[in-house]
């Protein structure tokens, strides 16, 4: 395993354009993670009965129709959650342009780190953590293989702030909140030519 130089045509980068598409695609993604399960009772599902708890004039307390009233403690919640989804929609071409914008600003920036491949003798996660501080790599980071390796994965899934994903499913959000993107040869070719097609 060896640190080899990044080649690629920079006039395909996407630089220009997609800061939007990037925020649009961003809020989303940290939408569709959100549970969605918050609830209160209205007054209508409230337990309690229909009886009116004093008469209506007479009493000096003010008039009153039933406990379940928002108005009451223990009764209902005027205009309270309920279960929903925060899921958007985000078209699919916004979706790419976003991901091709992210990337190329990794690229642009000099965070992507290209390997000639992952090769380990046994699934040990000292052996990724001494190989990731060789790269330089000291704070988060992805890495992107073309498909899943077993060992690889095995590897890295134990340590802090280190990410897994392949070429075709990694997303925008995952390479935003990761300080550096480290390929393989064959997940960067893959990479590069999801954002250039």
């Amino acid at each position: 395993m060896k640190k080899i130089e990044t080649v690629f045509d920079k006039s395909a980068l996407t630089l220009d354009k997609g800061a939007q598409a990037v925020k649009d695609v961003v809020t989303a993604i940290r939408n569709a993670r959100r549970a969605g399960t918050a609830s209160t009772k209205s007054k209508g599902e409230v337990a309690g009965s229909n009886k009116k708890p004093w008469k209506q004039k007479g009493t000096g307390n003010a008039r009153a129709g039933f406990r379940q009233s928002p108005v009451w403690r223990g009764g209902g919640v005027a205009h309270g959650p309920h279960p929903r989804s925060f899921a958007q929609k985000v078209n699919k071409k916004v979706v790419a342009l976003a991901f091709a914008r992210a990337v190329s600003d990794r690229l642009a920036e000099g965070d992507v780190i290209v390997v000639d491949k992952f090769e380990f003798e046994a699934p040990k996660t000292r052996l990724m953590a001494k190989f990731l501080k060789e790269l330089g790599v000291d704070r988060t980071a992805v890495i992107v293989q073309r498909d899943v390796d077993e060992t690889v994965f095995l590897t890295m899934r134990n340590l802090p702030g280190i990410d897994y994903s392949t070429a075709g499913s990694l997303d925008v959000y995952t390479v935003l909140a990761n300080r550096k993107l480290v390929c393989d040869k064959d997940g960067f070719d893959a990479l590069m030519a999801r954002i250039t097609k």
